[in-house]
């Protein structure tokens, strides 16, 4: 058992429902599995199960836990700053793809 630190600057949904209620309600939570360390109280930027960026969020609360099945998991509260422009989600997107998502150089 540890912890898995996140990239500072990232904040990638798995799933569109949680993303649809952040970005419909200004607020919402995120379930990740194992227990990870999310940097309560910065803005990071939030990305789309497919890796686009959408938002810039800030990051109110995350609670890491071994659940009443067995499982680790970790529960992050954010708060919606604002959506990102066309092209200020096309310049991150980019940028995230270069750094975390693409293929390891």
């Amino acid at each position: 058992m540890g912890f898995q630190t996140e990239f500072n600057s990232v904040c990638k949904f798995k799933n569109d429902q949680e993303l649809y209620e952040l970005l419909e309600y200004g607020r919402g939570k995120m379930l990740k599995e194992g227990l990870r360390v999310f940097p309560t109280g910065q803005k990071v930027i939030a990305y789309t199960p497919d890796n686009k960026a959408v938002a810039i969020v800030l990051i109110t609360a995350s609670v890491a836990e071994i659940n009443f099945q067995g499982r680790e998991v970790t529960s992050v509260e954010l708060q919606l700053v604002r959506k990102l422009t066309d092209e200020e989600s096309r310049v991150q997107t980019d940028l995230a793809y270069e750094m975390f998502f693409g293929n390891p150089a």
